[in-house]
């Protein structure tokens, strides 16, 4: 119930902008309902998130059809010259056991990552956790419709639990929090969607295959501060090495890598140098290497959740740093730039 509250108020703070927009709204003398302007932005949300999975659902089960078609004989056969180089490195260096070629192994794991790829296999994990997304995803729009519907309802519920003496400060707290956080998300989702964008049309123009799959990976794992787009890189040119090995242009291999690698790489570079000090600094008002810090710290406790989750976690410490303990030079320093 926790975690369904938490992302219920991450989707209201994402929406809000838009219901205040839409209160704004009128006809003549007529405006919209502010029940009206939560369930339009609601529904805007939800039907994005849907419009991605309709998009990009079919394109990830035809790649995992794609793979299944690889003939990895003919590709060891077509790779025999550069895995007979890598063989005897390999056995030099005491990498394979002896009597074990390097073309068995390859024969093997190409098998392994067939049958994962396999669309029998993500269906059957689709089915087993159907039931349980349902039922999440149902109450977190419901308790996030009323969190849109009245903007102060998740502060009312967090006043239940601070004594009366302390609500004015608490006030304060939430207030803050809520902007910073609100600016926060949205920036998120402004980066996943340009580092997708840049991805997908720069791979398009140089005519590489799975272009918009490869740019929805790119921009879904830049949400994993730093370890993201090594995540997004790897299995960006995993899909394009596939794609080619399934079309039989081996001689294309060493082009089409060359081109992943400079895309990804030239998008990643607009992210960390444009878009990241913008979202993970500006946002939240926060210096750039006490980010680093603070996502390090996150990573090391909780690992990947941990370092999702940092960033909002420390800026609402921050925030309550600054009502409850100002007294404090360190405090001070922290949060001189919030406002």
């Amino acid at each position: 119930m926790i975690v369904w509250i938490l992302i219920a108020a991450v989707i209201s703070f994402i929406g809000q902008p838009l219901v205040r927009f839409l209160d704004k709204v009128h006809v003549w003398k007529w405006r919209i309902p502010h029940s009206l302007s939560a369930g339009i932005s609601l529904l805007f949300i939800v039907l994005v998130f849907f419009g991605f999975i309709a998009i990009f659902v079919p394109l990830i089960v035809s790649e995992a059809q794609t793979i299944s078609k690889i003939d990895v004989n003919l590709l060891a056969h077509n790779l025999q010259g550069p895995l007979q180089w890598l063989d005897d490195k390999s056995h030099s260096f005491g990498v394979i056991p002896a009597g074990q070629t390097l073309e068995d192994f390859i024969i093997i794991k190409a098998k392994s990552l067939v049958n994962i790829g396999s669309v029998s296999t993500v269906i059957n994990g689709f089915f087993e956790v159907a039931g349980m997304v349902f039922v999440g995803m149902v109450s977190v729009l419901f308790i996030a419709f009323f969190f849109m519907k009245d903007e102060n309802m998740f502060e009312e519920i967090l006043l239940l639990f601070v004594p009366e003496n302390h609500h004015d400060a608490t006030r304060k707290v939430i207030s803050a929090s809520k902007n910073l956080l609100m600016r926060y998300f949205i920036g998120v989702v402004l980066e996943v969607l340009g580092v997708m964008s840049i991805i997908a049309i720069g791979l398009w123009i140089f005519g590489v295959e799975n272009a918009l799959l490869i740019g929805f990976f790119g921009g879904i794992m830049n949400i994993i501060p730093y370890l993201g787009p090594v995540i997004g890189t790897t299995i960006g040119i995993t899909l394009g090495i596939t794609a080619t090995l399934a079309s039989g242009a081996y001689d294309q291999l060493l082009p089409v890598l060359a081109k992943l690698a400079g895309v990804i790489l030239s998008a990643h570079f607009i992210d960390n140098n444009v878009l990241v000090p913008l979202i993970y600094s500006k946002s939240v008002k926060a210096h750039p290497l006490e980010i680093f810090f603070v996502i390090i710290m996150g990573g090391s406790l909780g690992g990947i959740p941990g370092m999702l989750v940092a960033i909002p976690v420390y800026t609402v410490l921050r925030v309550i740093a600054r009502e409850f303990f100002q007294k404090f030079r360190v405090v001070q320093k922290l949060t001189a730039k919030i406002n």
